[in-house]
């Protein structure tokens, strides 16, 4: 006989329904799911063909390919040299930098929780029990790699700093100095991308762990501060910014392809 868990499991209440909520409980999860896999799904999509990355005449850069190391990246995108020779098309332009990041989110407290309840449905919801008879957490593999999270910030941390290198030198145009929809775009990007990094478990570990008096460090303290009010918007970054890196993407993409002009202010 199989064992009996969750609401059937012995010692609790003979409640017949698995759930006792009436509200629309699912609708959380499945919405996470869909917009978690329409991101992967044009992030491969994007980082796959390999095209429509650069304008040149602005250096606009799309994130989802810097920075652009290969011998495969157009003239002029290649701002750190050539590491690597071609890639063929499904390699990542950017294949230094993308697998942290995604192991950064992958990690992330935040989208452990989102994917684990959409994906894997443990839990589905508050009070709704999952299909398992057995939890073992994250403390076997491959789930107790979850606990590298803080390494994994560290490089985020690097990138950032790539990626704001990336936005002022797109501070460009043929004549000098240069401001567009494309700077605004980017630069807000990056902003937000800060954010949510500096929003991070581990960046709050950072600014006051081991601190038993907040008085005697009160630049460590006022650090702590700020990365503890990111952190309450942690959920609100992690979505945000997934939507500004598909924004500044696919804007950098219709201007290089032509298909769109750059609102130029500036140059």
């Amino acid at each position: 006989m199989a064992t009996k868990t969750g609401v059937f499991a012995p010692g609790r209440a003979p409640i017949p329904e698995p759930t006792l909520r009436n509200d629309r409980w699912w609708l959380a999860p499945l919405v996470t799911l869909l917009g978690l896999s329409a991101f992967v799904l044009y992030g491969l999509i994007r980082t796959a063909t390999q095209s429509d990355y650069w304008v040149d005449k602005y250096h606009y850069l799309s994130p989802f390919a810097s920075p652009c190391v290969s011998a495969s990246c157009v003239a002029g995108s290649s701002d750190y040299g050539t590491w690597f020779g071609h890639f063929p098309q499904m390699i990542p332009l950017a294949i230094v930098t993308l697998p942290f990041l995604l192991l950064f989110r992958l990690t992330c407290y935040y989208y452990r929780k989102a994917y684990y309840r959409a994906f894997w449905l443990s839990p589905r919801a508050c009070a709704v029990p999952e299909p398992r008879a057995k939890y073992s957490g994250e403390t076997r593999f491959p789930l107790i790699m979850q606990n590298a999270h803080r390494y994994f910030f560290y490089v985020a941390v690097l990138i950032s700093v790539i990626n704001t290198i990336d936005a002022v030198k797109a501070f460009h145009s043929p004549t000098g100095f240069g401001f567009g929809l494309g700077n605004i775009i980017i630069t807000g990007n990056v902003l937000l991308l800060w954010s949510y990094t500096m929003g991070c478990h581990s960046c709050r570990n950072i600014t006051a762990g081991r601190i038993n008096h907040f008085s005697k460090h009160p630049v460590r303290y006022w650090l702590y501060q700020r990365a503890s009010w990111l952190n309450g918007r942690h959920m609100q970054l992690a979505w945000t910014t997934l939507g500004t890196l598909v924004l500044t993407d696919a804007y950098i993409a219709l201007v290089s392809s032509g298909t769109i002009s750059d609102l130029r202010f500036i140059g």
